[in-house]
Protein backbone atom coordinates (compact mmCIF):
# COMPACT_ATOMS: atom_id res chain seq x y z
CA UNK A 1 0.00 0.00 0.00
CA UNK A 2 1.19 3.52 -0.75
CA UNK A 3 0.05 7.08 -0.12
CA UNK A 4 1.50 9.13 -2.95
CA UNK A 5 5.12 8.04 -3.06
CA UNK A 6 5.11 6.84 0.55
CA UNK A 7 4.68 3.17 1.47
CA UNK A 8 1.94 2.49 4.01
CA UNK A 9 2.05 -0.13 6.72
CA UNK A 10 -0.24 -0.80 9.65
CA UNK A 11 0.94 -1.92 13.06
CA UNK A 12 -0.35 -2.75 16.49
CA UNK A 13 -2.21 -5.38 18.44
CA UNK A 14 -5.56 -7.00 17.70
CA UNK A 15 -7.08 -9.77 19.80
CA UNK A 16 -7.98 -12.73 17.54
CA UNK A 17 -11.63 -12.31 18.52
CA UNK A 18 -11.52 -8.94 16.74
CA UNK A 19 -9.74 -10.03 13.57
CA UNK A 20 -12.54 -8.52 11.50
CA UNK A 21 -11.67 -5.11 12.94
CA UNK A 22 -8.12 -5.40 11.63
CA UNK A 23 -9.44 -6.49 8.23
CA UNK A 24 -11.62 -3.37 8.03
CA UNK A 25 -8.82 -1.11 9.27
CA UNK A 26 -6.37 -2.47 6.69
CA UNK A 27 -8.93 -2.35 3.90
CA UNK A 28 -9.43 1.38 4.42
CA UNK A 29 -5.77 1.84 3.57
CA UNK A 30 -5.69 -0.57 0.64
CA UNK A 31 -8.80 1.11 -0.81
CA UNK A 32 -7.14 4.52 -0.55
CA UNK A 33 -9.61 5.85 2.02
CA UNK A 34 -6.97 6.68 4.64
CA UNK A 35 -3.77 8.68 4.90
CA UNK A 36 -2.99 7.95 8.53
CA UNK A 37 -5.24 6.63 11.26
CA UNK A 38 -5.46 4.83 14.58
CA UNK A 39 -8.19 2.78 16.23
CA UNK A 40 -8.29 1.50 19.80
CA UNK A 41 -10.80 -0.62 21.72
CA UNK A 42 -11.11 -1.71 25.34
CA UNK A 43 -13.45 -4.54 26.34
CA UNK A 44 -14.27 -4.84 30.05
CA UNK A 45 -11.27 -2.66 30.77
CA UNK A 46 -8.78 -4.71 28.77
CA UNK A 47 -7.12 -3.47 25.54
CA UNK A 48 -8.24 -5.71 22.69
CA UNK A 49 -7.48 -3.49 19.66
CA UNK A 50 -4.69 -0.95 19.28
CA UNK A 51 -3.96 -0.30 15.61
CA UNK A 52 -2.24 2.49 13.73
CA UNK A 53 -0.76 3.07 10.33
CA UNK A 54 -0.16 5.29 7.33
CA UNK A 55 1.43 8.71 7.29
CA UNK A 56 1.04 11.53 9.76
CA UNK A 57 2.06 14.10 7.15
CA UNK A 58 1.37 13.42 3.48
CA UNK A 59 3.92 16.04 2.40
CA UNK A 60 6.90 14.59 4.25
CA UNK A 61 5.84 10.96 4.58
CA UNK A 62 6.34 11.09 8.35
CA UNK A 63 4.82 7.82 9.58
CA UNK A 64 1.86 7.59 11.92
CA UNK A 65 3.26 5.99 15.06
CA UNK A 66 1.75 4.42 18.15
CA UNK A 67 1.74 7.74 20.01
CA UNK A 68 0.85 10.12 17.19
CA UNK A 69 -1.68 12.70 18.43
CA UNK A 70 -4.09 14.63 16.22
CA UNK A 71 -6.78 17.29 16.56
CA UNK A 72 -10.03 15.43 17.19
CA UNK A 73 -12.39 18.39 16.79
CA UNK A 74 -15.78 17.86 18.48
CA UNK A 75 -14.80 14.64 20.22
CA UNK A 76 -13.64 17.32 22.67
CA UNK A 77 -17.22 18.09 23.70
CA UNK A 78 -17.71 14.83 25.59
CA UNK A 79 -14.52 15.43 27.58
CA UNK A 80 -15.56 19.02 28.38
CA UNK A 81 -19.00 17.76 29.43
CA UNK A 82 -17.36 15.24 31.75
CA UNK A 83 -15.33 18.01 33.37
CA UNK A 84 -18.57 19.90 34.01
CA UNK A 85 -20.23 16.76 35.38
CA UNK A 86 -17.40 16.40 37.89
CA UNK A 87 -18.47 19.76 39.30
CA UNK A 88 -22.10 18.65 39.29
CA UNK A 89 -21.21 15.50 41.18
CA UNK A 90 -19.34 17.52 43.79
CA UNK A 91 -22.31 19.80 44.35
CA UNK A 92 -20.58 22.85 42.88
CA UNK A 93 -22.98 23.13 39.93
CA UNK A 94 -26.66 22.22 39.61
CA UNK A 95 -27.70 21.47 36.03
CA UNK A 96 -31.21 22.73 36.79
CA UNK A 97 -29.92 26.11 37.94
CA UNK A 98 -29.78 29.10 35.60
CA UNK A 99 -26.42 29.85 34.06
CA UNK A 100 -26.68 33.32 35.59
CA UNK A 101 -26.42 31.79 39.08
CA UNK A 102 -22.73 31.31 38.29
CA UNK A 103 -22.31 33.95 35.57
CA UNK A 104 -24.53 36.91 36.51
CA UNK A 105 -23.88 38.92 33.33
CA UNK A 106 -25.47 36.12 31.31
CA UNK A 107 -29.01 36.89 32.52
CA UNK A 108 -29.63 39.73 30.04
CA UNK A 109 -31.37 39.68 26.65
CA UNK A 110 -33.90 37.01 27.52
CA UNK A 111 -31.45 34.46 28.94
CA UNK A 112 -32.38 34.59 32.64
CA UNK A 113 -34.02 31.16 32.43
CA UNK A 114 -31.28 29.44 30.42
CA UNK A 115 -30.08 26.56 32.59
CA UNK A 116 -26.82 24.65 32.68
CA UNK A 117 -28.76 21.70 31.29
CA UNK A 118 -29.84 23.80 28.31
CA UNK A 119 -26.16 24.48 27.58
CA UNK A 120 -25.15 20.84 27.87
CA UNK A 121 -27.99 19.72 25.59
CA UNK A 122 -27.62 22.39 22.88
CA UNK A 123 -30.95 24.03 23.81
CA UNK A 124 -29.63 27.48 24.83
CA UNK A 125 -30.43 29.08 21.49
CA UNK A 126 -26.89 30.45 21.10
CA UNK A 127 -25.37 28.33 18.32
CA UNK A 128 -23.73 31.23 16.49
CA UNK A 129 -21.60 34.05 17.84
CA UNK A 130 -23.22 37.39 17.09
CA UNK A 131 -21.65 39.39 19.90
CA UNK A 132 -20.25 38.50 23.25
CA UNK A 133 -22.30 35.49 24.31
CA UNK A 134 -23.32 36.99 27.62
CA UNK A 135 -24.89 39.97 25.82
CA UNK A 136 -26.64 38.38 22.86
CA UNK A 137 -30.22 37.18 22.69
CA UNK A 138 -31.08 33.54 21.97
CA UNK A 139 -32.26 32.58 18.47
CA UNK A 140 -35.11 30.50 19.91
CA UNK A 141 -36.73 30.23 23.30
CA UNK A 142 -34.26 28.19 25.35
CA UNK A 143 -35.54 24.74 26.22
CA UNK A 144 -38.08 24.59 23.39
CA UNK A 145 -35.74 23.22 20.70
CA UNK A 146 -32.17 22.07 20.22
CA UNK A 147 -29.55 22.98 17.65
CA UNK A 148 -25.90 22.01 17.57
CA UNK A 149 -23.77 24.65 19.31
CA UNK A 150 -20.69 23.63 17.32
CA UNK A 151 -18.29 26.26 18.70
CA UNK A 152 -20.24 28.25 21.29
CA UNK A 153 -20.83 25.11 23.39
CA UNK A 154 -17.20 25.21 24.43
CA UNK A 155 -17.11 28.91 25.26
CA UNK A 156 -20.25 28.59 27.39
CA UNK A 157 -18.94 25.52 29.25
CA UNK A 158 -15.54 27.10 29.74
CA UNK A 159 -16.90 30.29 31.27
CA UNK A 160 -19.06 28.32 33.68
CA UNK A 161 -16.08 26.20 34.75
CA UNK A 162 -13.92 29.30 35.17
CA UNK A 163 -16.57 31.06 37.28
CA UNK A 164 -16.90 28.05 39.60
CA UNK A 165 -13.29 26.86 39.87
CA UNK A 166 -11.06 29.64 38.58
CA UNK A 167 -9.58 27.10 36.15
CA UNK A 168 -9.98 26.74 32.41
CA UNK A 169 -11.60 23.59 31.07
CA UNK A 170 -8.21 22.45 29.80
CA UNK A 171 -6.64 22.93 33.23
CA UNK A 172 -9.48 21.03 34.90
CA UNK A 173 -9.24 18.17 32.39
CA UNK A 174 -5.48 17.95 32.90
CA UNK A 175 -5.81 17.92 36.69
CA UNK A 176 -8.81 15.63 37.08
CA UNK A 177 -8.94 13.41 33.98
CA UNK A 178 -5.86 13.27 31.76
CA UNK A 179 -3.27 13.49 34.52
CA UNK A 180 -4.65 10.95 37.01
CA UNK A 181 -5.38 8.44 34.23
CA UNK A 182 -2.12 9.06 32.35
CA UNK A 183 -3.90 9.91 29.11
CA UNK A 184 -2.19 11.59 26.17
CA UNK A 185 -5.05 14.03 25.86
CA UNK A 186 -4.71 17.80 25.84
CA UNK A 187 -7.10 20.74 25.64
CA UNK A 188 -4.28 23.06 24.72
CA UNK A 189 -1.38 21.08 23.28
CA UNK A 190 2.10 22.10 24.51
CA UNK A 191 4.60 22.93 21.75
CA UNK A 192 6.31 19.51 21.74
CA UNK A 193 2.94 17.79 21.29
CA UNK A 194 1.76 20.17 18.58
CA UNK A 195 5.04 19.61 16.73
CA UNK A 196 4.47 15.86 16.42
CA UNK A 197 0.74 16.00 15.80
CA UNK A 198 -0.53 14.49 12.57
CA UNK A 199 -1.39 17.04 9.90
CA UNK A 200 -5.01 17.05 8.79
CA UNK A 201 -5.62 16.83 5.04
CA UNK A 202 -8.74 17.51 3.02
CA UNK A 203 -10.48 14.43 1.67
CA UNK A 204 -13.63 14.74 -0.39
CA UNK A 205 -14.55 18.11 -1.87
CA UNK A 206 -16.14 20.37 0.70
CA UNK A 207 -18.33 23.41 0.44
CA UNK A 208 -16.60 26.46 1.89
CA UNK A 209 -19.58 28.75 2.23
CA UNK A 210 -19.23 30.54 5.52
CA UNK A 211 -16.14 28.51 6.31
CA UNK A 212 -18.11 25.54 7.57
CA UNK A 213 -16.21 23.05 5.46
CA UNK A 214 -19.21 20.73 5.35
CA UNK A 215 -19.42 18.29 2.48
CA UNK A 216 -22.26 19.14 0.14
CA UNK A 217 -24.67 16.19 0.32
CA UNK A 218 -26.22 14.73 -2.83
CA UNK A 219 -29.56 16.06 -3.97
CA UNK A 220 -32.33 14.56 -1.88
CA UNK A 221 -35.55 15.38 -0.12
CA UNK A 222 -36.30 16.20 3.49
CA UNK A 223 -33.59 17.01 6.06
CA UNK A 224 -30.68 16.08 3.78
CA UNK A 225 -31.93 18.47 1.10
CA UNK A 226 -32.38 21.20 3.70
CA UNK A 227 -28.85 20.63 4.97
CA UNK A 228 -27.52 20.79 1.39
CA UNK A 229 -29.28 24.10 0.81
CA UNK A 230 -27.93 25.48 4.09
CA UNK A 231 -24.42 24.46 3.09
CA UNK A 232 -24.65 26.56 -0.06
CA UNK A 233 -25.98 29.60 1.81
CA UNK A 234 -23.12 31.48 3.46
CA UNK A 235 -25.61 33.20 5.78
CA UNK A 236 -27.35 30.03 6.94
CA UNK A 237 -27.43 29.22 10.63
CA UNK A 238 -25.39 26.10 9.94
CA UNK A 239 -22.56 28.03 8.33
CA UNK A 240 -22.70 30.74 10.97
CA UNK A 241 -22.55 28.11 13.73
CA UNK A 242 -19.76 26.02 12.22
CA UNK A 243 -17.73 28.75 10.58
CA UNK A 244 -17.28 31.43 13.22
CA UNK A 245 -14.48 31.87 14.16
CA UNK A 246 -13.34 31.03 10.59
CA UNK A 247 -10.59 28.52 11.34
CA UNK A 248 -10.17 27.73 7.66
CA UNK A 249 -8.75 31.22 7.04
CA UNK A 250 -5.68 30.44 9.14
CA UNK A 251 -2.75 28.98 7.17
CA UNK A 252 -3.17 25.24 7.55
CA UNK A 253 -6.62 25.55 9.13
CA UNK A 254 -6.85 23.15 12.06
CA UNK A 255 -3.13 22.41 11.76
CA UNK A 256 -2.22 25.95 12.75
CA UNK A 257 -0.29 26.07 16.06
CA UNK A 258 -2.74 28.65 17.43
CA UNK A 259 -5.60 26.16 17.12
CA UNK A 260 -3.60 23.28 18.58
CA UNK A 261 -2.53 25.42 21.55
CA UNK A 262 -5.88 27.14 22.16
CA UNK A 263 -7.65 24.16 23.70
CA UNK A 264 -11.14 25.31 22.76
CA UNK A 265 -13.48 23.09 24.80
CA UNK A 266 -15.79 22.52 21.82
CA UNK A 267 -13.21 21.37 19.28
CA UNK A 268 -9.63 21.82 20.46
CA UNK A 269 -8.59 18.46 21.92
CA UNK A 270 -5.36 16.92 20.66
CA UNK A 271 -5.20 13.23 21.51
CA UNK A 272 -4.35 9.72 20.43
CA UNK A 273 -6.92 7.02 19.71
CA UNK A 274 -5.47 5.00 22.59
CA UNK A 275 -5.93 7.89 25.02
CA UNK A 276 -9.43 8.79 23.85
CA UNK A 277 -10.51 5.16 24.15
CA UNK A 278 -8.80 5.11 27.55
CA UNK A 279 -10.91 8.09 28.61
CA UNK A 280 -14.10 6.14 27.81
CA UNK A 281 -12.67 3.03 29.50
CA UNK A 282 -12.16 4.97 32.72
CA UNK A 283 -15.52 6.69 32.36
CA UNK A 284 -17.60 3.52 32.00
CA UNK A 285 -15.57 1.84 34.78
CA UNK A 286 -16.70 4.51 37.24
CA UNK A 287 -13.18 5.88 37.67
CA UNK A 288 -14.01 9.45 36.59
CA UNK A 289 -17.70 9.84 37.42
CA UNK A 290 -19.87 7.79 39.72
CA UNK A 291 -22.00 5.28 37.75
CA UNK A 292 -25.16 7.10 38.85
CA UNK A 293 -23.82 10.42 37.53
CA UNK A 294 -22.87 8.88 34.19
CA UNK A 295 -26.17 7.00 33.96
CA UNK A 296 -28.12 10.22 34.42
CA UNK A 297 -25.90 12.07 31.93
CA UNK A 298 -26.46 9.37 29.29
CA UNK A 299 -30.23 9.69 29.58
CA UNK A 300 -31.47 11.31 26.35
CA UNK A 301 -32.75 14.82 27.05
CA UNK A 302 -33.44 15.94 23.48
CA UNK A 303 -33.88 14.25 20.13
CA UNK A 304 -35.26 14.88 16.67
CA UNK A 305 -34.63 17.57 14.04
CA UNK A 306 -31.64 19.73 14.86
CA UNK A 307 -32.14 23.48 14.26
CA UNK A 308 -28.56 23.84 13.01
CA UNK A 309 -27.76 20.54 11.31
CA UNK A 310 -31.31 19.74 10.07
CA UNK A 311 -30.63 16.02 10.57
CA UNK A 312 -31.94 14.25 13.65
CA UNK A 313 -29.60 14.51 16.62
CA UNK A 314 -29.92 13.29 20.20
CA UNK A 315 -28.11 14.39 23.35
CA UNK A 316 -27.81 13.52 26.99
CA UNK A 317 -25.85 15.91 29.20
CA UNK A 318 -23.14 16.70 26.66
CA UNK A 319 -22.98 13.20 25.18
CA UNK A 320 -24.35 12.27 21.78
CA UNK A 321 -26.76 9.36 21.68
CA UNK A 322 -27.54 7.22 18.59
CA UNK A 323 -29.08 9.33 15.82
CA UNK A 324 -28.26 10.46 12.27
CA UNK A 325 -25.43 12.59 13.65
CA UNK A 326 -24.04 9.74 15.81
CA UNK A 327 -24.36 6.68 13.63
CA UNK A 328 -23.97 3.37 15.44
CA UNK A 329 -24.66 -0.20 14.34
CA UNK A 330 -28.38 -0.89 14.31
CA UNK A 331 -28.05 -3.95 16.50
CA UNK A 332 -26.26 -3.99 19.80
CA UNK A 333 -25.25 -0.35 20.06
CA UNK A 334 -28.45 1.15 21.42
CA UNK A 335 -26.65 1.87 24.70
CA UNK A 336 -23.72 3.69 23.06
CA UNK A 337 -22.83 7.28 23.88
CA UNK A 338 -19.97 9.59 23.00
CA UNK A 339 -19.18 12.16 20.36
CA UNK A 340 -18.04 12.47 16.78
CA UNK A 341 -15.57 15.03 15.48
CA UNK A 342 -15.63 17.03 12.26
CA UNK A 343 -13.60 15.15 9.70
CA UNK A 344 -14.51 11.68 10.95
CA UNK A 345 -13.04 11.06 14.40
CA UNK A 346 -15.07 9.16 16.99
CA UNK A 347 -15.09 8.49 20.71
CA UNK A 348 -17.61 5.96 22.02
CA UNK A 349 -18.48 4.26 25.28
CA UNK A 350 -21.01 1.53 26.01
CA UNK A 351 -21.58 0.59 29.64
CA UNK A 352 -23.90 -2.29 28.79
CA UNK A 353 -21.29 -4.02 26.61
CA UNK A 354 -18.20 -2.88 28.52
CA UNK A 355 -16.86 -1.21 25.37
CA UNK A 356 -14.71 1.87 24.92
CA UNK A 357 -13.34 2.80 21.51
CA UNK A 358 -11.85 5.69 19.58
CA UNK A 359 -10.89 6.40 16.00
CA UNK A 360 -8.58 9.23 14.93
CA UNK A 361 -7.35 10.06 11.44
CA UNK A 362 -5.97 12.85 9.28
CA UNK A 363 -7.84 12.40 5.99
CA UNK A 364 -10.89 14.51 6.62
CA UNK A 365 -14.37 13.81 5.39
CA UNK A 366 -16.64 16.81 5.16
CA UNK A 367 -19.71 15.34 6.83
CA UNK A 368 -21.08 16.60 10.12
CA UNK A 369 -22.77 13.21 10.58
CA UNK A 370 -19.61 11.22 11.23
CA UNK A 371 -17.46 9.00 9.06
CA UNK A 372 -18.28 5.80 7.23
CA UNK A 373 -14.81 4.58 8.17
CA UNK A 374 -15.56 5.05 11.87
CA UNK A 375 -18.96 3.42 11.43
CA UNK A 376 -17.49 0.37 9.69
CA UNK A 377 -14.90 -0.05 12.44
CA UNK A 378 -17.54 0.25 15.18
CA UNK A 379 -19.76 -2.21 13.32
CA UNK A 380 -16.87 -4.68 13.14
CA UNK A 381 -16.34 -4.33 16.90
CA UNK A 382 -19.98 -5.01 17.74
CA UNK A 383 -20.21 -7.91 15.28
CA UNK A 384 -17.14 -9.45 16.95
CA UNK A 385 -19.02 -9.67 20.25
CA UNK A 386 -21.50 -12.23 18.94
Amino acid sequence: MTVGDHPVTTSGHCDPRFSRVREVFDRHFSDGAELGAAFAVFLDGEPVVDLWGGVADRHTGRPWEAGTPVLAYSCTKAVAATAMLLLVERGLVDVRSPVSAYWPEFACAGKARVTVEHVLTHQAGLPAIADRLAAQAPLWEPGTAHGYHAVTYGFLIDELIRRVTGMSTGELVAAEIAGPHQLDLWLGAPPHVAARAARLSAGERTARAGGAGVAEPPAAEGPVAAMAAATRDKDSLMNRALGNPPIHKLPGGGNHPVILRAGWPALGMVTTARALAGFYRALIAGEILAPSTLGDAMRPRVGGPDRVLYLDSAFGLGYMRPAMTFLTPARGAESAFGHTGLGGSLGLGDVEHGLAMAYTMNRMVGSVAGSRRAYRLAEAVYSSLT
